[in-house]
């Protein structure tokens, strides 16, 4: 099987997000805005085949596997994290899973949806 990654796919640029923890000033600390820890080229695969998908599609929402290289930062991406598309910042992607693929560090492919509120 041909491995089809490559420098050539990562055709999207994306900010990885997640909440600030900010103090309220009473000594609590309190989820703020989101803050943009990292930007990175991106392929952006869109899944189509079986019925979660489809039934996924018809509630209004697109899921993606977002593949980027690996590197510290993006091993820190957790679901609590968001993407937003650099180019269009009102397209944002809610993280469900990260995983390795080949276990070797050399990539990452993160398990997005487009269309649910943050």
């Amino acid at each position: 099987m041909t491995d089809k990654r490559g420098a050539g796919r990562l055709r999207e640029k994306l900010l990885f997000q997640r909440r600030a923890i900010v103090d309220d000033g009473l000594g609590n600390e309190q989820s703020g805005g989101w803050e943009t820890k990292f930007t990175a080229a991106a392929e952006l695969i869109p899944l189509r085949g079986g019925e979660p998908v489809l039934a996924a599609r018809l509630a209004g929402t697109q899921p993606y596997i977002i593949r980027i290289r690996s590197c510290g930062d993006a091993r820190a991406v957790t679901p609590a994290w968001r993407v937003v598309d650099a180019r269009h910042q009102s397209r944002t992607f809610n993280i469900t899973a990260a995983v390795d693929p080949d276990n070797k560090n050399a990539w990452l492919d993160i398990m997005a949806t487009q269309g649910v509120a943050t």
